[in-house]
């Protein structure tokens, strides 16, 4: 019987293979971070109106609704209670009483009755059942003319805003 010997060459291609997997899954992985970093970047930057930084905007959901997210043209029916973040002066309120909501299309403006360009920003992310309270940064409200409301009502020059909206209905406004 001859001895066995091993030789210390390997006639193998196994080492190519092994070496072409660690370098495809090292760059599908850099890929796929970067790719990621990209996207948030990019959708961070679409979401933020020109001259307000992302710091600047500030919502809190209170109850995420199911319905239909308005869009521009939208007729959107809103309860809606602002005040002045500074004094607690309440301006607009149609949640109490017998007061009716209010009823807006998506991307009209000049803005009345309390609602200011934060809000329809706001509403642009919200569907149909939901509620938010929202800090609208003076850049978003009235900024340094303020407002008269009429009926003595008035919102002061560079206000910061608090608001609580709740999105009752989202439709197709009439022709």
């Amino acid at each position: 019987m001859k001895p066995v010997v091993s030789s210390n060459k390997v006639n193998s291609t196994d080492w190519i293979a092994t070496s072409l997997t660690r370098r495809f899954g090292l760059g599908v992985g850099l890929a796929w971070v970067g790719f990621s970093c990209f996207w948030r970047r990019l959708r961070t930057n679409q979401n933020s109106p020109r001259g307000v930084s992302r710091r600047q905007k500030r919502y809190y959901e209170l109850k995420i609704g199911g319905g239909d997210t308005p869009r521009r043209g939208d007729l959107v029916v809103i309860d809606i209670m602002g005040k002045v973040e500074s004094t607690g002066q309440v301006f607009v309120n149609t949640f109490e009483g017998e007061k009716k909501a209010l009823a807006l299309v998506m991307g009209s403006r000049p803005y009345s009755k309390g609602v200011c360009e934060g809000i329809e920003y706001v509403l642009k992310s919200m569907k149909a059942g939901g509620k938010r309270k929202v800090i609208v940064p003076p850049e978003l409200g009235f900024r340094e003319n303020g407002a008269d409301l009429g009926s003595g009502v008035q919102i002061p020059p560079l206000a910061t805003l608090e608001y609580i909206v709740q999105v009752d209905k989202v439709s197709i406004a009439p022709a």
